[in-house]
């Protein structure tokens, strides 16, 4: 029988956690406060920092075991915006009401304390033939080069291994337990630049305009069906996010033109059919306008998926204990450190109701902490089991 006085409480975690300022890059004190905490309760715990990011690896039980299970998540946070906005301490963790306060109440400090003090009462109580496993980073927010990638990075060197990760991401739109994440799509960004020549709008035929070349490769893109869904994925989406020319003046044919187009694919496309896709668009625009156009690329992740199996399966039985819910298994949303994740090993996400992540008055349901702890906690009993 489990010693109630010995169980971590997932609440307090949270708040010491909120107190963190850890807004991307800084620490902020969370991840040293992790490592105390999670060294006190026999886990073996490594700094992994990389280009001035810090992260934090834990591992209880032996390295190399026949079973390892993973939690990932991240105690950075975004800024939080105009401090005269918020009712509470930013970073006071006041409780009201019911809830608790702060920036990164939901995304993802909550997340973090429940499978952190899940994992401690776990291995306290009931020591798993296994390993148990933690990758905390504090890139998530930020460019993510040096957080969760780096985590793996160094695992690979270190011959360091996860059998299966929970990602604890807030997934749930409204109520909690309502869904998981089984893969993400990809996201993808171009940045285009339409170059011309300068002239007096009175006289065009002396100026080159790219004003007109670059509206008609963006809106040719914008008509575009790229898909129309596949068996886990709604259709991949494009959107033209910007446009400009910088151009103060009414009679002045500008130089250059630039915009911005941003793509969520699905599993039908990677970044590189979708990549030649667009660049024939953008030629075929240039050879009918005789305007130069060119492009620079981001690729924050490719689109994946987690087939439904093992994995899915203990998390909605988890999910349903706690909750009365079977957890959509679902793609949508943007990226998260998944993306990265699922290169190692089969992942999933689970986590809060994720309504007020990156708003202003962020806030978590003070009845979801220890529920989401539960959640997590009858996970490794069902993998270890």
């Amino acid at each position: 029988m489990k010693d109630a006085v010995a169980e971590t409480d997932a609440v307090a975690l949270t708040a010491d956690l909120i107190r963190c300022p850890s807004v991307t890059p800084e620490e902020g004190g969370a991840l040293v406060l992790l490592e105390a905490r999670l060294s006190a309760a026999g886990f073996a715990c490594t700094r992994v920092d990389r280009g001035g990011i810090a992260n934090l690896y834990a591992r209880w039980g032996d390295k190399g075991h026949a079973r390892s299970f993973g939690f990932n998540g991240h105690t950075d946070v975004v800024p939080i915006g105009a401090r005269e906005d918020w009712q509470f301490d930013p970073f006071g963790a006041e409780q009201a009401e019911g809830w608790m306060y702060g920036r990164g109440a939901v995304d993802m400090k909550s997340g973090v304390a429940c499978f952190a003090a899940a994992a401690i009462d776990f291995v306290t109580q009931t020591p798993p033939d296994g390993a148990v496993i933690l990758a905390i980073t504090g890139d998530e927010e930020g460019d993510a080069r040096d957080g969760t990638v780096a985590l793996l990075d160094w695992m690979a060197t270190e011959g360091e291994a996860m059998d299966l990760c929970l990602v604890g991401e807030p997934t749930c739109p409204t109520e909690m337990g309502e869904m998981m994440k089984i893969g993400r799509r990809g996201s993808m960004t171009f940045y285009f630049e339409a170059e011309g020549v300068q002239g007096h709008s009175a006289y065009p035929h002396r100026a080159k305009n790219p004003v007109p070349a670059l509206a008609r490769l963006v809106d040719r893109l914008a008509a575009l069906e790229l898909d129309q869904g596949t068996a886990h994925f709604d259709p991949s989406t494009l959107a033209v996010t910007t446009f400009d020319t910088g151009n103060p003046a009414n009679n002045v044919i500008p130089a250059t033109c630039r915009a911005t187009v941003n793509i969520r694919f699905n599993d039908a496309h990677s970044s590189a059919s979708l990549t030649e896709m667009i660049r024939a668009e953008a030629a075929a625009v240039a050879a009918e306008t005789g305007i130069k156009i060119t492009d620079r690329l981001s690729v924050s992740g490719e689109s994946f998926i987690t087939e439904p199996g093992r994995l899915s399966d203990m998390v909605a039985r988890a999910v349903e204990a706690e909750t009365g819910r079977v957890p959509e298994m679902s793609t949508s949303g943007g990226t998260s450190d998944a993306r990265f994740v699922q290169h190692h090993c089969p992942v999933v996400e689970f986590g809060l109701v994720g309504q007020s992540m990156h708003q202003v008055d962020e806030r978590v349901a003070l009845d979801q902490i220890p529920q989401l702890k539960a959640i997590y906690g009858r996970i490794l009993a069902d993998y270890f089991a």
